[in-house]
């Protein structure tokens, strides 16, 4: 996939990353997920990326840099990402996660988090690879 292009996220690809996550999921994407897209496309402090190949999106990662998370030191969070399902398994993911990585180094940040379900076994997977492990965190929810 060498002519893969890592490049930053805009708000014209808004479209193709709900067309990708509706994929994925298997339904179709809320406006409320459309929105929020955008506004990661528009805010500058935002690290967010997707994958290019021949001018079409085929991938995605969106992520934050938080300040002051209950006690931590300056970190960054993984919101979400999402591969083409005709892409998946060809190292698309793990180029995105590396150059986003990359660029929160340059930037001072030695942490990075994320949350996944316990049984998503493929996601928990993808993540080891790139060396993630257990935090001292533990998900909270309330339902109301």
């Amino acid at each position: 996939m060498e002519n893969v292009r890592i490049r930053e996220l805009q708000v014209a690809d808004t479209d193709d990353i709900c067309e990708i996550y509706a994929s994925i999921v298997r339904k179709p994407v809320d406006v409320d997920f459309t929105a929020l897209i955008e506004k990661h496309a528009r805010t500058e402090n935002d690290i967010c990326f997707v994958a290019e190949l021949d001018g079409k999106v085929i991938g995605f990662m969106i992520s934050y840099i938080l300040t002051f998370g209950f006690g931590i030191e300056k970190s960054a969070w993984i919101a979400t990402l999402g591969v083409d399902p005709e892409y998946m398994g060809q190292g698309i993911g793990d180029r995105l996660a590396r150059e986003i990585f990359k660029l929160y180094k340059q930037m001072g940040i030695n942490r990075v988090y994320t949350s996944v379900r316990w049984d998503s076994t493929d996601l928990l997977s993808f993540f080891k690879t790139l060396g993630f492990d257990r935090s001292k965190f533990i998900n909270l929810k309330k339902d109301l």
